[in-house]
């Protein structure tokens, strides 16, 4: 059989083919600079040698001439697009490319990607260590879900105090569970110095890195064993599409795939996975905007008497500042920050309403600034910093307009909230 009919073959079968004209090997893949990466990480040429990979909507796939051998719950060969597809396995390819990590599973939002962990590698009478800042998703499925119905321990900690983490590790301790920066308070965790407690007590470090995707930040570089992916926000990018991801270990993926993703049915749709895989080409270009506004955003805010406090880590006045300069390179620091305007917690509002350009809405990592207003109340905010629960805070995910715009629009927002402040 002639080389280009094996590669059809193998194709057609799911399997990974060499990568053909101008599509580099996996080996090669971790020699490619951020941008080179995220145009040809994880590409790999099919029947249609087609140079982006197609969209293939179809929900089943022609079995081979003998399918006994088939297993129905497989992951590979393409059988049905639960439990594997074109698009999604495309874009596994290139997540596990970016992160340098062994494989991926993609599925339907960032949510059912950290469900999906729980649900696979934690059992009943289980304990696992949780940053006390997280995601409120996280927060719910830690204090409500996953305790009153699995019977699952949690213990809530200051992921910053090392000897606090070594103290909440117990004998049955199988996840220690944080992100590399708290959403919403910015803290940041040392994922280094975390993964060698969570290893010494025999537990997986699993790091939610939705706000520090890569080539910012890889954390099972630091030594994570697994990393979650919100695909809706940075990775994607246009909000348009929405989708979650873990990469890491093939031993530890290869259980999520078989458990959430093909018994629970919580994959990705193929639409959705070739728009993420679509707008993540763009990636590192997108981040260098995002972060260098950023900065500038939270030099202006902090400058500014009329805002009560910034939480940024690219601040020298952040309480992580150091470690985040140490863990990201010294060079960005992220497009997140929390600020709240001086005044009762309704000043925040009236703020928000004055604000033109950038846009409240309930996400983040978008092209278009997206700021959000949460109320400092319950217990999820106890452990906040002392100024988030005074005044709330505004959450600001900043955009890809121009810095100078951005500025602007903030300064004249304050002007109308604080007419006589001067």
């Amino acid at each position: 059989m002639p080389a280009a009919d094996d590669a059809k073959t193998a194709e057609q079968a799911g399997g990974t083919v060499g990568g053909g004209a101008g599509r580099p090997e996996r080996g090669v893949e971790r020699s490619l600079g951020p941008s080179s990466l995220a145009v040809h990480g994880g590409i790999r040429l099919d029947s249609t040698r087609a140079l982006k990979t197609p969209l293939v909507m179809s929900n089943s796939f022609a079995l081979p001439d003998d399918p006994s051998e088939i297993s129905w719950s497989a992951t590979a060969p393409n059988l049905y697009t639960r439990n594997s597809g074109v698009n999604q396995v495309a874009l596994e390819r290139k997540l596990a490319a970016l992160e340098h990590g062994e494989d991926a599973v993609v599925l339907a939002s960032g949510v059912a990607a950290l469900h999906a962990v729980f649900f696979t590698h934690v059992r009943a009478g289980d304990h696992v260590v949780v940053s006390d800042v997280v995601y409120e998703a996280t927060w719910r499925l830690w204090t409500e879900l996953l305790p009153r119905r699995y019977g699952i321990q949690a213990t809530f900690v200051d992921v910053t105090d090392a000897d606090a983490v070594r103290a909440a590790l117990r004998p049955e301790t199988v996840l220690v569970c944080v992100e590399a920066i708290a959403n919403p308070t910015t803290k940041v965790a040392d994922i280094a110095l975390l993964a060698e407690i969570a290893h010494a007590a025999g537990a997986v470090l699993m790091v939610d890195s939705t706000f520090t995707p890569p080539p910012f930040y890889r954390p099972l570089e630091d030594g994570a064993d697994l990393v979650v992916h919100s695909l809706t926000k940075y990775i994607n990018g246009h909000g348009d599409a929405m989708g979650g991801a873990v990469v890491g270990r093939s031993e530890l993926i290869e259980p999520i795939k078989a458990d959430a993703m093909v018994d629970v049915g919580g994959i990705v749709s193929p639409f959705n996975a070739w728009m993420i895989q679509r707008g993540s080409v763009t990636l590192p270009l997108r981040l260098r905007q995002h972060f260098a506004s950023a900065q500038r955003v939270a030099e202006f805010l902090e400058a500014d008497r009329r805002v009560a406090f910034v939480a940024y880590p690219g601040l020298e006045s952040h309480p992580g500042h150091e470690v985040a300069r140490r863990q990201f390179g010294g060079h960005a620091y992220g497009g997140m920050m929390a600020f709240a305007v001086e005044g009762d917690p309704d000043a925040q509002n009236r703020f928000v309403a004055q604000l033109r350009l950038i846009t409240s809405g309930f996400s983040l990592g978008h092209d278009d600034s997206l700021i959000v207003h949460t109320a400092a109340d319950g217990p999820r905010t106890a452990t906040y910093p002392e100024p988030f629960r005074r005044y709330g805070h505004l959450r600001l995910s900043v955009g890809l307009e121009d810095a100078e715009d951005l500025l602007a629009d903030l300064e004249a927002a304050l002007d109308a909230t604080f007419p006589t402040a001067g």
